[in-house]
């Protein structure tokens, strides 16, 4: 690809924004409080634009006009809370729709799938128990 000062914008643009933003902007460091540990978890939206174009001279030097620029937003939206063995997500905002709050739900399905398997693991061995015995 040709190299021109368009693509350098586009370039630098790209590199700003990459500083800025990283892995850990979206997932944040674990906070321990007590017993619990929570994590936040962030939207991160962005956006940039660059353009530029030749600008005709009577001399033979080429002349360049252009520019670029770019914006980011990191919105928190919820906190993965770990307490022992359970782990759920608290959504900050509201639920923007059915899917977002299918996927809140999840982890809560999981923890009463663990407790009802669980119980009925308890529930059988008395009986099994009972049975050798006779």
């Amino acid at each position: 690809m040709k190299e021109t000062p368009v693509n350098k914008i586009m370039e630098n643009t790209l590199e700003k924004m990459r500083e800025m933003v990283d892995v850990s902007t979206i997932i944040g460091e674990p906070m321990q409080t007590g017993g619990t540990t929570l994590i936040p978890v962030s939207k991160v939206s962005y956006g940039f634009t660059s353009g530029g174009t030749d600008l005709p001279s009577k001399q033979n030097a080429e002349l360049f006009g252009g520019g670029g620029g770019g914006g980011i937003t990191i919105t928190p939206v919820a906190f993965i809370v770990i307490q022992g063995e359970k782990v759920r997500m608290m959504q900050i905002n509201n639920y923007t729709s059915s899917a977002d709050r299918a996927i809140a739900m999840i982890p809560e399905l999981v923890d009463q799938l663990s407790q009802l398997l669980k119980a009925k693991d308890s529930d059988k061995a008395p009986a099994e128990d009972a049975a050798e015995d006779k």
